[in-house]
């Protein structure tokens, strides 16, 4: 399956959706032909009064031009942006009123699906493309909004969407996809009472969690930002991890950590030793293949920077694996990485609480609360190949 790829490095730099970008990666043409557009059902059970907007936003990928799509799906190049940054056109389409339905046209499009209640949501355009929402910035114009995305690619292979909380856990909402055989595939549902249960528990854990929350002058709770925004904002300690980077690095500088990064591929293993600061992978061979530096925080909680996992078929794989261990605090209990039971998974005192957390309250078990969470298929993405139909369900706060 696709793997999700990072989300932006950092939303502040702000250019989404270069050229060519897909949220899920590259897959082969399919049999079956995919039409130009699919219907797309939102449905708005969130119980809130306020009007809702929906914008659909990305990469056309017939002609890699960067723009947004109107209810019919039709698509709108972005006009040339300024610096400063100038206003974008209002690509909003008017949600549905609480406890109704809309339905609009999805077109073979790579990117995401926002939504917002009460305001509609600013976006500007750079002389390199759209600026996207980074609300770990306080100045930000979106910062006391309420809203929320979803990810999508529909191309001639199908349809792949997700729910994600990579950069914040906000409004919730579920994603579907309907299959020729008239059922429907979903994801990203909280347990009942799942949204008020995770802010508690945020609230609850020691060690700087619960200023990841940002609230409202009113009171409402608007979002938790991911860790990593977090670390960048100074919501929560640059040092929040080091006392588990530390005992990881103890450990394998006396014993092998080995990765095996595709489950297809038992044969392609990989052995990490720490010498100093540095872990080295060899092959089978006995070859060094990649190195690392000791991680951040930050580069543990973003997938990036010290643990950057190019789109190749080495130090990518083993940098995703290594994230995915280190998020979920596998890497001392499991010298065999990747480890894909999540009943190992989040044990340690000192772990990724957030997104520990969100994968507490999912209906299903299944998050994008960091950006390889998809490692042992423990994401929230729905897929077909023949999509019929495809949905958005704004699901309630309480």
């Amino acid at each position: 399956m696709p793997a999700i790829r990072k989300l932006l490095a950092s939303l502040a730099a702000a250019v989404v959706f270069a050229t060519g970008f897909t949220a899920f990666g590259t897959v082969a043409p399919a049999e079956a032909a995919v039409p130009n557009t699919i219907p797309f059902t939102i449905t708005n059970n969130s119980g809130r009064g306020e009007p809702v907007y929906i914008y659909n936003l990305g990469t056309e990928l017939s002609s890699g031009r960067q723009g947004w799509a109107d209810s019919n799906g039709t698509f709108h190049a972005w006009p040339g942006g300024g610096n400063p940054p100038t206003p974008a056109p209002d690509a909003s389409i008017a949600g549905p009123p609480p406890g109704q339905s809309m339905t609009i046209q999805l077109p073979k499009f790579s990117g995401r699906v926002y939504f917002s209640y009460g305001q509609k949501l600013v976006f500007k355009l750079t002389t390199g493309g759209l600026v996207q929402p980074a609300v770990q910035n306080p100045n930000d114009p979106n910062r006391n909004i309420l809203f929320n995305w979803s990810e999508y690619t529909l191309n001639d292979s199908g349809l792949w969407i997700n729910s994600t909380q990579v950069d914040m856990f906000s409004a919730p909402y579920a994603v579907g996809v309907k299959i020729p055989n008239g059922t429907t595939k979903t994801t990203g549902h909280l347990k009942p009472g799942g949204y008020n249960g995770f802010f508690n528990a945020l609230r609850g854990q020691s060690g700087g969690w619960a200023g990841l929350i940002q609230t409202r002058s009113d009171g409402t709770v608007l979002r938790a930002l991911a860790p990593g925004h977090g670390i960048a904002s100074g919501a929560l300690p640059t040092g929040v991890l080091n006392d588990y980077i530390d005992r990881v690095w103890a450990k394998y500088a006396n014993s092998p950590l080995t990765v095996t990064p595709f489950a297809n591929q038992p044969a392609v293993k990989y052995t990490g030793r720490v010498s100093g600061n540095t872990m080295n992978f060899t092959n089978t061979s006995g070859a060094v293949v990649t190195s690392f530096q000791k991680p951040d925080a930050d580069s543990i909680f973003g997938c990036y920077k010290l643990l950057d996992a190019p789109n190749d078929q080495v130090r990518g794989p083993i940098s995703r694996t290594l994230c995915a261990g280190f998020n979920r605090s596998t890497l001392l209990s499991n010298p065999n990485q990747p480890d894909a039971d999540s009943a190992d998974f989040y044990k340690d005192a000192v772990t990724n609480h957030y997104a520990r957390m969100i994968h507490a309250q999912m209906a299903d078990g299944k998050a994008y609360a960091f950006a390889f969470d998809d490692v042992g298929a423990h994401e929230s993405l729905v897929h077909d190949g023949d999509p019929r139909q495809a949905f958005l369900t704004l699901d309630p706060f309480n």
